[in-house]
């Protein structure tokens, strides 16, 4: 994914802001690293450039408003 996308990605929970933290990277090009929600504390893997978002199930109790 291309560093300048983080700036407009949210939580797909919450909608809230997303910290990055790269373990590897090209240029511009993050290939490898995660997305985190601080207010659900659920992180959301990026591998091979593609940030994967999709809001996992984490069972009664977890995430948001909780």
């Amino acid at each position: 994914m291309k560093r300048s996308l983080h700036a407009i990605l949210c939580c797909p929970v919450c909608k809230g802001e997303l910290t990055l933290s790269v373990t590897r990277e090209s240029g511009e090009e993050i290939l490898e690293g995660t997305l985190t929600c601080p207010a659900c504390r659920v992180s959301y893997p990026i591998e091979d450039g593609i940030p994967d978002l999709i809001p996992r199930s984490t069972g009664a109790g977890a995430g948001c408003g909780d």
